[in-house]
């Protein structure tokens, strides 16, 4: 499964290795004509030191210039050949190291006839020890000597590095006796893996032979369980590091969870355990099995691709794959767009894919070495815990579930299921050992399989009755089961969506989502989410909303809208799950519409009467809202850290709440005039110690919209800032709203054209994310004005930065900033985030609204995007009543309320065409100024 993309994406002629090195090796350093060159330099130089240093490095960097160009050339026409690459860089670099070290023994510093203590033995160490380098890699040398170093061999080591620095080589290096590397490297976890890898290059053999008889005979065949136990705790730290999982959106290749370190970590813990020189020995020792052994070179030969692809993009050491390269790696390994998708998301797919893969190997490795007793048992604290009791046929060994017997196990289909199902009754891990087997014999669970009731019994109370299913599924999707039993799930196992706003891949997100209901029904998450609490416990049907959020993105990655394709793939598989058909049909409507209500509550005005009744009339039934309500939350949510707040569950308990009353008492309530009524009786009753005329001056003030869009807290705070303004002041108010993750901006002023924009430019000059606002204007001419904004971490502003926020607004109020001159060097787009695609769309409904035209801009953020927005419609007359901005990492949507300049709606075609136009041309000439 891991590289079925890779393979289509290059052909098999690409996947052939040449032999030893990628081309012939006198292409990467002919050693002959090299010697030849440095011998005539030599001569030329004469017996000055600085000129014979000097002609050396001449020769030699020609020479690794040359070889280095003509690797990359060829890797460029074979980009997935890496294995005879890495081989090809660590050889270019034996012989640079080679002839530096003649040089420095025959020419600069000889001894014809040299004593004991003038031997010298260089070694390779650490990745270039094991012949694996990649075009940017360190050069790790020990320096051997038989005694303390002496005057002569340090004036050679010297030589030699120097030599190699001014190669612009990056060298670590060392010099030791043996009897030095074995006291260190007892000592030292990280020596005692260089000198594991040590490999003789140049100089006196004898030494690095007697080096690696003594490692092997005093030092590494006595302290095999420390150093697994050493390395394994150095992972661990190493993945928590690195994002503790394997999905993370810019993987390090080295570093990384499922990255090329584990795979030398297992190589490590091979050949301190077993004395394998490769993996492949491993076969022999019954370690794994040949297709194991291949998944680990074909995984390996992928990431070492990768990573030499980074090297040669960035011209240095960089392994970590940030957007932007990934895009650029995918068109050098020749991925291409198909399918609806981009040829970075099948890369990345084939990337996390063989991730995956190499955490299974991994699993495998450590239990063969737990069952020889070199590493510590699994978990004490199982042998302490009560056991539940196993059924028959199941057996615990290195307290891990596996079966008695594997004939019989395999005699019964139906057992490939079973077992997830008793690892997640017992809560056991699952053996390797099992699941070395299922993974074997996936083909077993065909159709009838997956139509048998007794299957689906097993599965959907795996579902629904075994506590979270998490940890199950995971399993199951990393095994390949959950796609074998539900073949519609298979596209999207480790699809990458190429994105900011997604942190998962669309299965893992599925997995995400379902632990996150979960979680809500065994009420640990009460306070953060009441009211989705509170329906869970008050009941509803579990099996559609765990049905649904399983199915609810299974669309992705294809031409066709996903939630339109999803509800059909869910027509299809519900009833294969065993649901009735009206469970069937509200499953179909939740995944065709598990957008709506994340859509409605983030891109539009929920104050706004109209929307809430249309949505109510989409919805139809409580029972849907409450359903959907839950569905949504855990979509969210199951996005990744950060991405749900509490600016978005505000949103979806307005939304709810308005809903839910309209849909139980009648959508003829939601009407303006109701709305207007109560709000006013609300202020009243706030500001009951004001004078009467007073209370009636500022209830009679204002249109009936201002009183519709914002809730009392709001009216008390302009209510308090109108009160005898005169009409050259501002005033402000901003307080961080702790509710909403935001913090509040409220302004009044006299009216006058463009106050929308020159806030919003205001906001955009301190860094602030505007996530909401509103703006109305006053029967006696003043305009009040409401901007919720947030920092770059999607928070409040802190209160230390408040007064330099009042300060820029007051600037830029008074036109002592113009925010579109200041503006201009500040809105930029990062270099890792260019590479996103966001197409520009722009909508114009007149339905949505009773009073305003919606103008919808969906679009690529940029930190000027609004201010240019906003100030667009200025320029064309358009009043801007509300404006909505919903964020997903990269891409932006803005909603804009709007009227025109005598107070109507845009119905003409002819002029929702002429601010398109003006809109796109400020969005383009944005896009341009960001880049620059």
């Amino acid at each position: 499964m891991a590289g079925s993309a890779s393979k289509q994406a290059t052909g098999p002629q690409d996947r052939e290795t040449p032999g030893k090195y990628i081309c012939p090796a006198s292409d990467i350093f002919d050693a002959p004509r090299v010697r030849a060159e440095l011998t005539e330099a030599l001569a030329e130089a004469g017996p000055d030191a600085k000129a014979q240093r000097a002609a050396v490095v001449a020769v030699l960097h020609a020479a690794n210039k040359a070889g280095r160009a003509r690797l990359a050339e060829v890797f460029t026409e074979h980009p997935w050949v890496s294995r005879p690459l890495k081989r090809s860089y660590s050889y270019l670099t034996d012989r640079l190291v080679i002839e530096a070290h003649w040089v420095a023994t025959e020419v600069m510093h000889p001894a014809p006839n040299p004593t004991s203590s003038q031997h010298l033995a260089v070694c390779a160490v650490g990745g270039y020890g094991r012949g694996e380098m990649a075009p940017h890699s360190d050069v790790d040398l020990l320096f051997l000597t038989p005694y303390k170093i002496t005057g002569w061999a340090e004036s050679v080591i010297e030589t030699i590095l120097y030599t190699l620095w001014d190669l612009k080589l990056k060298v670590g290096h060392a010099s030791r006796t043996v009897k030095d590397c074995l006291r260190l490297g007892a000592e030292d976890y990280t020596i005692r893996t260089a000198l594991l890898e040590e490999r003789f290059v140049t100089g006196h053999r004898p030494l690095a032979d007697e080096l690696r008889e003594r490692l092997w005979d005093e030092l590494f065949s006595s302290s095999a369980s420390d150093f697994i136990e050493a390395k394994l705790t150095e992972r661990g730290e190493r993945h928590t590091r690195q994002g503790g999982q394997r999905y993370v959106l810019e993987p390090n290749v080295k570093e990384g969870k499922g990255g090329l370190r584990d795979l030398q970590s297992l190589y490590w813990i091979a050949k301190y355990v077993h004395q394998a020189e490769t993996i492949q020995a491993l076969v022999a020792m019954d370690v794994f099995h040949q297709d194991e052994y291949d998944s680990f070179q074909e995984a390996e030969d992928f990431l070492w691709a990768v990573r030499s692809h980074l090297h040669l993009i960035t011209g240095r050491a960089a392994d970590q794959l940030t957007f932007d390269l990934q895009v650029e790696v995918a068109q050098r390994m020749g991925y291409t767009d198909r399918g609806g998708r981009r040829a970075v998301e099948h890369f990345m797919q084939d990337y996390f894919r063989h991730a995956t893969r190499v955490g299974e190997l991994t699993r495998i490795f450590l239990t063969a070495l737990e069952a020889d007793s070199v590493k510590q048992a699994p978990s004490l604290s199982g042998f302490f815990r009560r056991r539940k009791k196993l059924r028959d046929g199941y057996e615990l060994v290195q307290n891990r579930l596996r079966f008695v017997s594997e004939e019989a196990f395999l005699s019964d289909r139906l057992n490939l299921l079973r077992i997830f199902d008793e690892a997640l009754r017992t809560g056991y891990l699952m053996h390797p050992d099992a699941m070395r087997v299922i993974a074997a014999n996936l083909d077993a669970i065909d159709d009838s399989v997956r139509r048998d009731p007794e299957a689906v019994r097993i599965f959907m109370e795996l579902l629904l009755k075994r506590g979270n299913p998490e940890r199950a599924l995971r399993r199951m999707n990393e095994l390949g089961v959950l796609s074998a039993f539900i073949p519609e799930f298979e596209p999207i196992v480790a699809m990458m969506q190429f994105n900011m706003y997604h942190h998962y891949t669309v299965d893992e997100h599925t997995i995400q989502t379902i632990s996150t209901l979960w979680q809500i029904e065994r009420e640990n998450l009460l306070e953060e989410l009441p009211i989705a609490s509170r329906i869970l416990s008050g009941g509803v049907n579990r099996k559609v909303l765990y049905v649904a959020l399983l199915m609810h993105d299974i669309g992705k990655g294809r031409r066709e809208d996903h939630s339109v394709l999803g509800a059909k793939i869910a027509r299809k598989v519900c009833p294969r799950l065993g649901l009735t058909p009206e469970e069937c049909d509200t499953v179909e409507w939740l995944v065709r519409y598990h957008l709506l209500m994340s859509d409605m509550a983030q891109k539009r005005d929920i104050s706004e009467p109209r929307t809430v009744r249309d949505f109510a009339k989409a919805v139809k039934t409580r029972k849907r809202l409450d359903l959907l309500l839950l569905l949504t939350v855990c979509d969210i949510r199951g996005v990744g850290p950060g991405v749900w707040n509490n600016w978005k569950a505000v949103l979806l308990r307005q939304l709810y709440g308005a809903t839910a009353e309209a849909l139980d008492t009648g959508l003829e309530d939601l009407n303006r005039d109701t709305l207007e009524k109560d709000a006013k009786k609300a202020l009243r009753m706030a500001l009951r110690d004001w004078p009467r005329t007073e209370l009636r001056h500022e209830t009679d003030r204002h249109y009936g919209t201002y009183w519709q869009g914002l809730p009392t807290e709001a009216h008390v705070v302009f209510a308090e800032l109108l009160r005898d303004l005169p009409t050259d002041e501002i005033r402000l108010d901003l307080k961080p709203d702790e509710d909403r993750d935001a913090t509040r901006v409220a302004f009044v002023m006299a009216d006058h054209p463009g106050i929308f924009s020159r806030l919003a430019g205001a906001l955009a000059l301190v860094g602030a994310n505007v996530v909401d606002a509103r703006t109305y204007t006053s029967k006696d001419g003043f305009a009040t004005a409401v901007f919720w904004v947030q920092d770059a971490e999607g928070s409040p502003f802190e209160s230390a930065r408040l007064p330099r926020l009042q300060a820029m607004i007051h600037k830029t109020l008074a036109g002592e900033v113009v925010a579109r001159d200041a503006l201009k060097d500040r809105d930029k787009i990062k270099k890792r985030e260019r590479e996103f695609r966001v197409p520009t769309t722009i909508t114009f409904d007149n339905e949505g609204s009773e009073i305003y035209t919606i103008i919808e801009v969906d679009t690529r953020d940029r930190p000027g995007l609004l201010y240019d927005l906003t100030r667009t419609l200025a320029d064309s007359n358009v009043y801007i009543a509300s404006a909505v901005i919903a964020t997903y990492g990269a891409q932006v949507v803005d909603t804009f309320y709007v009227k025109d300049m005598f107070g109507l709606k845009f119905y003409a075609e002819s002029k929702q065409k002429v601010l398109e136009r003006r809109l796109r041309s400020a969005i383009e000439q944005g896009v341009e100024r960001a880049r620059a």
